[in-house]
């Protein structure tokens, strides 16, 4: 899963958000330099991308880019994803985005000591373009894809997965809205596990 997904399963444990939001800057076994829930937080961010790539209907969404984007595919779901999060918001909180993103960003913020270097450099851009919000649109979503294929100087081709998108749009939907039902239990969980460790 994408921004989103990881920040809205903290369940508003900020420091458990916190962790899910640095985990990809924090490589091995750095998470123990980190204070017990942050690294909860780190852990259940791992915990989460193993589950979706395991997780029977996030492999069928690959299938219909595998062909096209390889080893990509997954990373590409994990856009795709965030964008039927975004879009259906009203589904699953009942925050407004603009305005659970605004108070995210602002947390993020007042938070940035606490941040690998990589997150204190990402999250003036993550502010300034507003990923959170944008990805309730298909133009948002066309930017991050370009964006991505960019940082892999061309090769991923994923500036295309937009035509994807709105080629099985239905389907790529139908099949967010069944597997996350099952991420949120899973989360729910996993998050009360790794917080009695």
């Amino acid at each position: 899963m994408n921004f989103l997904a990881h920040l809205y399963l903290s369940n508003s444990n900020e420091n458990i958000l916190i962790g899910n939001f640095i985990a990809d800057a924090v490589k091995g076994r750095k998470f123990n330099d980190y204070p017990k829930e942050i690294k909860a937080g780190i852990l259940l961010h791992r915990e989460i991308d193993n589950y979706t790539d395991n997780h029977p209907i996030v492999k069928i969404s690959k299938r219909r880019l595998h062909e096209r984007y390889h080893h990509y595919d997954g990373v590409i779901i994990d856009i795709l994803y965030d964008h039927f999060l975004a879009k259906n918001w009203k589904k699953y909180s009942e925050i407004p985005l603009k305005v659970y993103a605004k108070n995210i960003y602002t947390f993020l913020e007042n938070n940035n000591e606490i941040l690998p270097l990589r997150a204190q450099n990402m999250l003036p851009y993550m502010v300034e373009y507003n990923w959170l919000v944008s990805y309730a649109s298909i133009e948002g979503i066309a930017k991050v894809l370009s964006g991505m294929n960019k940082r892999t100087k061309g090769i991923s081709k994923m500036d295309l997965a937009v035509e994807d998108l709105q080629i099985h749009y239905l389907e790529f939907e139908e099949d967010f809205t069944m597997f996350f039902e099952d991420l949120v239990q899973f989360s729910n969980k996993k998050t009360k596990i790794l917080l009695t460790q």
